[in-house]
């Protein structure tokens, strides 16, 4: 047997949940190392979505932690990129639940944001000289969006503040989260879904002038323009744009 079918081999052992023709007394041998692998990566869940366990309990975090290794192997060249899908696995798991799946979403999103490439926000020299009808915003690589329908940035908050966190309740109407990163400290805000139309708009490449017109027949255009107003103001004291074009 070449080297390669052998790493092969003993590779289909350790990811399998038993054992398949194995040599007699090799069975103990190669537990230890399933059991390490799975271990190894169970620990790395843990430590990336750590308020999800808080939340979930420790035997039901690591029940789900098992199901998923069952059916993903690492990708990657670091474990850092592991937790990738373990929110779906969680919304599989927990249908009738949804603040879990939101709560992995912000602990994967904020992790991954913690190790997103550095960018400086646009200086106050730059938006000077600014010619609001024909600019585009460029946007920090760790901006990520996503819709939540339960209070999960509440619970998170909680959990990170070492209170009681809130029962689950869904919220009265969709709105949305967003995760970056100011400086070295990872953020997320809840925002509406207006802010959330119009940030998807434009990371589409949509200029501002064009958001504006979207959004504005969504509603009284004084209305609009004060809301696109306040959400350009949040977004340069967030750090979230980095240059004008």
């Amino acid at each position: 047997m070449s080297l390669l079918a052998l790493q092969r081999a003993m590779r289909d052992q350790i990811l399998a949940v038993e054992p398949d023709g194995v040599a007699a007394g090799s069975e103990r041998g190669l537990a230890v190392y399933r059991h390490a692998y799975r271990a190894q990566l169970a620990a790395c869940l843990r430590d990336t979505f750590s308020k999800t366990q808080a939340w979930l309990g420790d035997e039901a975090f690591d029940r789900a932690c098992q199901d998923h290794i069952a059916d993903h192997a690492p990708h990657s060249w670091t474990l850092g990129d592991y937790g990738e899908g373990f929110e779906h696995t969680l919304r599989r798991l927990y249908p009738r639940d949804p603040e879990v799946f939101e709560l992995a979403w912000l602990d994967w999103g904020l992790s991954r944001a913690f190790d997103g490439p550095d960018a400086d926000p646009v200086s106050q020299e730059a938006l000077a000289s600014v010619d609001w009808d024909r600019a585009v915003l460029h946007f920090v690589p760790t901006l990520s969006i996503s819709l939540v329908r339960t209070n999960a940035a509440a619970i998170w908050s909680a959990i990170a503040e070492g209170v009681t966190p809130p029962p689950a309740a869904t919220l009265p109407q969709p709105a949305a989260v967003r995760v970056w990163r100011l400086g070295l400290s990872p953020q997320f805000r809840t925002i509406d879904a207006l802010e959330r139309e119009a940030l998807e708009l434009a990371l589409k490449g949509a200029g501002f002038a064009e958001v504006c017109d979207r959004l504005a027949g969504q509603g009284d255009d004084g209305q609009s323009a004060q809301a696109l107003g306040a959400m350009l103001g949040s977004w340069l004291q967030d750090g979230l744009i980095t240059s004008i074009t």
